[in-house]
């Protein structure tokens, strides 16, 4: 794990999933992202869904930051979208450090599309009934307005959003809404940034090193992968496009000046890295995860 000041970090594969590299990578032409990411024949490319697991022993926390895809998949949808969970990946990152699901305290939903949030809950009995909170004693971050948009899609990202993955967590009491992000509640050492064009309210922790450490950002679906780190790489997926491309030029001006870590939720090969800038263009300077 990455010693971040109070922090132990890691970026865990749950699985992987593959989707169309065309809607991935927007207005870019597959003749120049297939370089990066070469398409399988139904033209999908290969990602990861990492879930970030930090703990703070002093403060005695243990977050995770979003939860792959789960495994409540029919088996039709599974091979649409090359769902390939590995159900046990989150439990067996906890049993190496003697934790288990009712040790995380924390789980922070940056959003509650199907490949971020599945894994936050399974079925309680026979598949398609009722669910069950996955990590019951965690209280689970996410924004009003993310929350309430998930609950009333529009007709262009509802086919993102599977009601029976979160539909368990209001019931049993767990939601804590971040509404601003200065807002004094929240987890010891972490500060919130909110991101609204890939969805509204895109809820990405920032865990602080303190003196003379860098910080980490989950940077979620604002910066999906590394091969998104130029801004104008927009996925079509993205609701307001400009406002992505603008999220993304002031977070790597932010970049430069703090010189924070950066761990994505999709790359399948980078977890968490330290970028470099050549003038204004970012790219991997050291893979530290």
């Amino acid at each position: 794990m990455l010693q971040v000041g109070p922090w132990r970090i890691q970026s865990v594969v749950t699985g992987h999933v593959r989707l169309d590299g065309g809607a991935m990578f927007g207005v870019v032409p597959r003749v120049v992202w297939e370089r990066l990411t070469p398409p399988d024949e139904k033209h999908r490319i290969l990602l990861a869904t990492r879930t970030l697991l930090a703990v703070h022993d002093r403060a005695q926390r243990v977050v995770l930051v979003d939860t792959g895809t789960g495994h409540k998949w029919e088996p039709a949808l599974a091979e649409r979208y090359g769902v390939e969970p590995i159900p046990a990946a989150i439990e067996a990152a906890l049993a190496r450090l003697d934790l288990g699901p009712d040790d995380v305290t924390d789980l922070v939903v940056t959003h509650l599309h199907f490949d971020h949030c599945g894994g936050m809950t399974e079925w309680e009995a026979a598949p398609g009934g009722a669910t069950r909170l996955r990590f019951p004693k965690a209280r689970h971050w996410i924004t009003r307005r993310h929350w309430d948009h998930a609950r009333a899609p529009t007709l262009r990202d509802r086919a993102s959003f599977f009601p029976h993955d979160f539909a368990a967590l209001e019931p049993a009491g767990v939601l804590a809404f971040v509404d601003d992000p200065h807002q004094a509640e929240g987890i010891p050492d972490v500060n919130w940034q909110i991101s609204s064009g890939h969805t509204p309210g895109q809820l990405l922790p920032r865990f602080n090193g303190g003196s003379g450490e860098r910080d980490v950002l989950f940077v979620g679906d604002l910066v999906p992968t590394t091969a998104h780190l130029p801004p104008a790489w927009v996925m079509a997926y993205d609701l307001v496009p400009l406002t992505t491309l603008a999220e993304r030029v002031a977070l790597w001006k932010q970049c430069r000046e703090d010189d924070f870590l950066v761990t994505f939720p999709h790359d399948p090969q980078h977890g968490i890295v330290r970028l470099a800038f050549e003038q204004d263009r970012p790219q991997i300077g050291e893979v530290l995860g």
